[in-house]
């Protein structure tokens, strides 16, 4: 005899557990500058909100904060790779205490769970950043336009899909009630190629906490502590220092905008593995006193060194979603160059709000400085632009309220409730 489960109404207010590697406690941008701030919002509309994550600035193991408990679990020294057991466990003993209703994991970390999400009896979502998809966007950004380029850039696509999916994302798929996009690109990726179905994928474009970012004015003691220049322009840009062609292209595209502008300087932020061989590049073309290293700084000075800037560049293609210090610099009203082959290609227009290019074309990115800093582009009502557009894009009460909209219709979807007229929001389709 077959038993079938009852279905029962929607909560009213859910029980929510947010898993992320990393989870900044403050507004700021950084790698998921955008999650505390919806954390707050979904406690501000009565939903209870529980994070797991690995670390914080100040050390601490629990944070209590706008209505939003915080568990840290890498403070006493165990490696990262034990994390997403660790999360297991803390989940589990939260779990039993208070059922959640939803899992929402940022990353790959909350994987172990999805595996039990049965057992449990909860809901299971993730963000697409817990897929491999982004290495497929850095292979992209890489391609230059020769034959001989073209077809090795298409093997090298297939090969990396193929690994990827079949050794790791295929079995988290399997365990997803829900995944969320950030752009329409993510999401017909997901369903032509990953096969995972459409309407289980729930577009909300969230990047930063942008009404938290306001526009600020240069720092003459960051200026001072740099050695810049009274008069000098700069170009920054920020980097992990993993991809040597991404940043060598850079260095090159800079090296003929110094030729012209004696005045122009590179300021790179961040560290890395291959910082030195990036040094070395730098050196052999003779750019020793027009670039300076910055190392890595704290989010909350990531504005400052922006403000510094007029044109703020990052060619990064190796995440899926938008790119938090290119909305950081469009929010500051500055001139952004991104990658062509980053979903940040949905959102700025070419020209417009902001410059996309191949990231292995340098050429095009020298030239490009070059009329931005002889002032043959109106760079200005550029920047204006650019902060109208993420303003109205990244509405934290917008992100907030698609996202709640997200978690019922992933309850709905689960068999396990009944269906409420309330939960239609184009936006998610």
């Amino acid at each position: 005899m077959l038993w079938f489960r009852k279905k029962i109404d929607l909560p009213d207010h859910l029980n929510i557990c947010l898993i992320a590697n990393k989870f900044p406690i403050l507004g700021r941008s950084a790698d998921h500058g955008f999650l505390w701030p919806i954390a707050r919002g979904l406690a501000e509309r009565g939903h209870n909100v529980t994070v797991i994550a690995w670390r914080n600035p100040q050390g601490k193991d629990r944070i209590q904060q706008d209505g939003v408990t915080a568990y840290f679990l890498g403070n006493h020294g165990s490696p990262l790779k034990e994390f997403p057991e660790e999360v297991r466990i803390k989940f589990l003993e939260l779990h039993e205490e208070t059922p959640f209703h939803i899992v929402h994991s940022v990353d790959f970390s909350g994987f172990r769970i999805g595996l039990r999400k049965k057992v449990y009896d909860v809901a299971m979502c993730y963000d697409v950043e817990a897929t491999q998809m982004a290495k497929i966007f850095n292979v992209l950004a890489m391609a230059q336009d020769t034959l001989a380029e073209i077809i090795h850039t298409a093997l090298s696509v297939v090969s990396v899909f193929l690994y990827t999916y079949y050794s790791r994302d295929r079995k988290l798929l399997k365990t997803a009630d829900g995944i969320f996009v950030t752009s329409p690109l993510q999401k017909v990726i997901l369903e032509r190629y990953y096969l995972f179905p459409e309407y289980r994928t729930y577009l909300v474009p969230y990047g930063i906490a942008i009404g938290e970012l306001k526009p600020r004015s240069i720092s003459e003691e960051l200026r001072d502590q740099l050695n810049l220049p009274k008069n000098a322009r700069t170009v920054v840009t920020i980097t992990d220092m993993t991809e040597l062609e991404e940043i060598k292209n850079l260095l090159k595209a800079f090296e003929k905008l110094a030729i012209k502008k004696n005045s122009a300087r590179l300021i790179i932020l961040g560290d890395g593995p291959l910082k030195n061989e990036i040094e070395f590049e730098m050196l052999n073309m003779a750019l020793g006193s027009r670039v300076i290293f910055a190392g890595n700084i704290p989010n909350n000075q990531l504005a400052d060194y922006i403000a510094l800037s007029d044109v703020f560049v990052n060619l990064s293609s190796r995440s899926t979603g938008f790119e938090p210090t290119l909305l950081v610099a469009m929010a500051q009203k500055k001139v952004i160059i991104g990658s062509e082959v980053s979903p940040m290609s949905t959102i700025v227009d070419d020209g417009e709000d902001g410059f996309l290019v191949r990231p292995a074309d340098f050429i095009t990115i020298s030239n490009l400085l070059i009329q931005i800093f002889e002032e043959h582009l109106p760079t200005e009502e550029i920047g204006e632009r650019a902060h109208t557009k993420v303003t109205e894009l990244f509405d934290t009460h917008k992100m907030v309220d698609n996202t709640i909209t997200a978690y019922y219709q992933t309850l709905v979807r689960t068999g396990n409730y009944r269906s409420s007229e309330l939960l239609t929001s184009p936006s998610l389709a």
